[in-house]
């Protein structure tokens, strides 16, 4: 074996507790954002909330938990977790700033789904779009409107004055 292979070999074992420790961190955070989604999906049915809404908040407990689990298993390794977390917030601006009118329609749909100004088979006049109201998710609404279907975006029905006849 050749001194380069034997150092190598030497700083694996060294390594192995935190490799296992971190390991086992990570699959607890998963395992907590398993059920945290779970127990957060199980509060619609009880509290007759809105699915949409409710899923929403489960996959995003889940998927923050992993991700909180992912840094804290990467600390355990001796990794730079301050300046990841620096990264993370330039990336999430950067991203922010380039899908905004994504998350415009993201947040727009939520407001929606929370406040709802309007609902499934509703007949709604918002600007030069008049329908009934086929379908109504995080991004756009869905208005049948001379039996074609509207994909109107959600940041637009949020900004613009809406006329709703009560089906």
């Amino acid at each position: 074996m050749s001194k380069l292979s034997q150092g190598l070999y030497q700083i694996i074992i060294d390594h192995i507790p935190q490799l296992v420790s971190a390991f086992g961190l990570f699959i607890g955070f998963y395992i907590a954002g398993l059920v945290v989604k779970k127990v957060i999906n199980s509060l619609s049915l009880a509290k007759h909330l809105n699915p949409a809404i409710v899923r929403l908040l489960g996959r995003t407990a889940k998927n923050l938990l992993i991700l909180l689990g992912l840094i804290t298993a990467l600390g355990t390794l001796g990794a730079d977790v301050s300046a990841m977390v620096a990264g993370l917030g330039l990336t999430g601006f950067a991203l922010g700033f380039a899908l905004k009118d994504i998350l415009s329609n993201l947040i727009s749909g939520i407001l929606i789904l929370l406040y709802e100004p309007f609902k499934l088979n509703d007949s709604i006049v918002v600007d030069k779009y008049e329908g009934k109201v086929v379908d109504i998710n995080l991004r756009y609404t869905t208005i049948s409107q001379a039996g074609n279907d509207v994909l109107v975006p959600n940041s637009f029905l949020f900004s613009k004055p809406i006329s709703v006849n009560k089906s």
